[in-house]
């Protein structure tokens, strides 16, 4: 199975399982499928950027949007970052800066703190590179539903890895929100945002 093709059943499978818990309720008031109260809060502890230990309460009283991928990634991580990033320059300024964008790498062989800084440093202020061990990695994808895998390595050592391509939102407390696909435009996800910003106060 394809890196590509991997992603695609992945979130398939995702949203089946979300769609299931969920049952029918009505209108959906938001593009993104509502997780409130389907999947679990959020809850870790993480290396930041800065080579920081990290838990979810250092993000407290903020919208959050978690990321899993790699900075080798070539196209779906990058490309989902910059569709974050152009859907965060549609919101009004004052509320912009309530939302953090935690991209989680799943390959912390190759993505040292400094490496994600420069990575994430080229999206905005907003973005924030994070990463763990295994145990801590496979902790927090089980946690969501999501998988990671590492492609073979090819003679010059370098190996895709195969990762969910879900955003997941979070509240300011911490609570599960929304679960954003592929397919939503930037002007659906802006949208959206504002919809829960407007709700932070």
């Amino acid at each position: 199975m394809t890196a590509r093709s991997f992603h695609r059943h992945a979130i398939a499978g995702l949203l089946c399982a979300v769609l299931l818990l969920a049952g029918c309720g009505g209108e959906p008031e938001y593009t993104a499928h509502d997780i409130a109260g389907v999947m679990p809060d959020l809850a870790f502890e993480l290396t930041d950027d800065q080579g920081e230990t990290v838990t979810e309460a250092d993000y407290d009283g903020r919208l959050k949007l978690l990321f899993f991928g790699y900075t080798n990634c070539p196209d779906i991580c990058p490309a989902t970052m910059s569709r974050i990033r152009a859907a965060l320059g549609g919101l009004d300024e004052d509320v912009r800066d309530d939302v953090d964008v935690l991209f989680l790498s799943v390959d912390p062989e190759r993505d040292t703190p400094k490496r994600l800084e420069q990575y994430t440093s080229s999206f905005g202020d907003a973005f924030v590179g994070l990463t763990g061990n295994q145990d801590q990695l496979k902790t927090l994808t089980k946690r969501y539903r999501v998988t990671y895998g590492y492609g073979e390595p090819n003679d010059n050592g370098f190996y895709l890895v195969s990762h969910s391509s879900a955003i997941f939102v979070f509240g300011p407390e911490g609570r599960s929100r929304l679960l954003v696909n592929q397919t939503e435009t930037v002007d659906e996800l802006t949208a959206d945002l504002q919809k829960l910003l407007a709700n932070l106060g």
